[in-house]
């Protein structure tokens, strides 16, 4: 189950998102916008770590490899922890919060040491993604993935990683 904080606005006949800028500012969703959409195009791995610890308040750590065009969240960035010695594969996207119709949600994502994260992959609000989880490119990381396994697909499904070695 994901560990996630639930808002309602507060007019029923509105959705959250219409009045968005109540709930986070808009000059700080401006300066991230800014630092992430560099940060997706920047080369340099240990400098877009740095970027991402310093101006965006995210906890990653060393060794750790976040690949072009990946997106933290905009709003909420400082609730993302990536672990040491982890990649982040091509254009995936990372989210701490989401905007429905009735209701808004925020919630922490915790990415384990020596992770690995395939391109494409969705993570969700409020998930832990264990110590070496391998995730398959293109899953949507919807619940949490214990240390050691593997996860694919849409509806994710979830099996110990079996070493080749």
């Amino acid at each position: 189950m994901r560990k996630i904080d639930r808002f309602t606005p507060p007019k029923a006949d509105e959705n959250p998102l219409f009045r968005v800028y109540q709930t986070v500012s808009f000059w700080r969703t401006f300066k991230n916008t800014l630092v992430i959409e560099f940060c997706r195009y920047y080369p340099w791995l240990g400098g877009k770590r740095n970027l991402y610890r310093k101006l965006l308040g995210m906890t990653i750590g060393e060794k750790t490899a976040i690949a072009f065009k990946v997106t933290p969240d905009l709003f909420y960035p400082e609730k993302i922890t990536i672990g040491r010695n982890t990649v982040i594969g091509y254009h995936t996207t990372i989210l701490t919060h989401e905007y429905l119709v009735d209701e808004y949600r925020v919630g922490e994502v915790k990415i384990g040491d020596e992770a690995m994260i395939g391109a494409n992959v969705t993570i969700l609000p409020g998930v832990v993604i264990g110590n070496r989880a391998v995730i398959g490119a293109g899953a949507v990381v919807s619940k949490d993935v214990p240390d050691d396994h593997f996860a694919f697909g849409n509806p994710l499904v979830i099996r110990p990683r079996k070493e080749n070695r």
